[in-house]
Formats: C-alpha cells, structure tokens, sequence
C-alpha cells in the first residue's frame, strides 16, 4: 500500500483481502465499502450487480443474505431491511431508480428484467405501529438505540414478477402482486394485485387497459 494519495481499493485490500477489492472496484460505492470494512452486513451481490454511487444498503437485521441483488442489475436508490424478519431478493438484469426506497419487514421478492424508476416507494409494512403510544414508544427506541423489534407493523408480503416496469414516484404498498409484464404508471398508488399485462394508473392505481399480445 503507497504511503499518499491511497485510493479506496488500496485501503480495502490492505484490510479486508481481494474480495473486497473486487467488490469495491465494482461496484465504486464508498458507502457500501466502509460497511464491508467496518464487518456489517450489506448485500449479496452477484458477478455484474452493481450499485451506484448514491445508493445505500441499510441492513439493520444484520444478516447480508436477507438481501440478493441478481446478476447485471443496477441499485441507484436505497434498500432497507428491519424487523428482524425483512428481506429483499431483487432477480438478473433490474433496475432500481435514484431515490427509489425499497423497506422490507416481512419479504419483497423482485423477479428478473424488472425497471423500477426514480423516486419510487415500495413497502411491505406500515413502518409504524397503528396505535399512537407505540408508535412514539418506537421512535424513542429508535432515537436511543435503533430500530426496535415489532411484531405487527402489518407486513405483508410484496412480489414484482419478471418483466413488469414501476413508473417514477409510484407507491407499491404491503400484500399487493405486481404481475408479470405489467406497468405501474407514474405517480400510481397500489394497493391491490395488478394483473399480468395491464396498465394500472392512478390513486388507487386502477387497470386501465390491458397489453395487446404485440406489445407483450
């Protein structure tokens, strides 16, 4: 390791080995990096995934296995598992928007070749309690010591199947299947299953039509 001007990748190697190298030029994500450094869990990152340079991995349950990233997708946005029961499974070839937030209390499972755009919210709980006390017992906790353990945040889970495409600033919420092929448009607010092949718009998302075999 060369005393000045040490690159990221010179100081993972030093540290961590050429795994960690190989990760770090790959994916050139310093968030990501001073994780692998610091031993906390993140993600698992098959060859080609990749993460940009503003994504985050936000793996509070500790455990990198509780979230895949599949070969040749691309994460811009942030990706969070909590509760100790979260987990995130994204398949190969997906794309995941800048500031697009993906939280996960029970399971959201994201199939292959699946576009997911910016700005997006795709949440398989409520994120708080529905009783007003618990809900700021749960921010104290989370104030003093981190995210808590709570056994109903009304989670659900959530899949995405092969080949659907989520519009920017859309909201897919706890329960819902997006089916295979189907689009989201942007701005929509799912809270029901959207069928294979159809357009859902609007807030609550709504089909609209339905894709011709052509454009399937």
């Amino acid at each position: 390791m060369s005393g000045q001007g040490n690159s990221i990748v010179e100081i993972a190697e030093g540290i961590d080995g050429y795994e960690l190298v190989e990760q770090a030029d790959h994916s050139m994500n310093l968030d990501y990096i001073i994780r692998r450094i610091a031993l906390r869990a993140t993600c698992e990152l098959a060859p080609g995934a990749s993460l940009g340079r503003d994504a985050r991995i936000r793996n509070i349950v500790g455990d990198s296995k509780r979230i895949s990233i599949g070969s040749h997708s691309i994460i811009q946005g942030e990706l969070t598992v909590f509760n100790r029961d979260g987990q995130i499974h994204i398949g190969e070839w997906c794309f995941v928007g800048k500031d697009t937030r993906i939280w996960s209390a029970k399971s959201i499972l994201i199939g292959n070749r699946v576009l997911i755009a910016h700005a997006v919210n795709i949440f398989d709980n409520l994120t708080h309690p529905v009783r007003a006390a618990d809900r700021h017992l749960q921010f104290r906790q989370i104030a003093k010591i981190g995210h808590p353990f709570i056994a109903d945040l009304g989670q659900r889970q959530v899949r995405i199947e092969d080949d659907a495409w989520i519009g920017a600033g859309a909201f897919v919420l706890s329960g819902v299947t997006v089916g295979a092929g189907a689009i989201v448009a942007a701005g929509a607010v799912v809270t029901k299953d959207v069928p294979a092949f159809s357009i859902v718009v609007g807030n609550p998302a709504v089909v609209v039509r339905e894709l011709s075999p052509d454009e399937r």
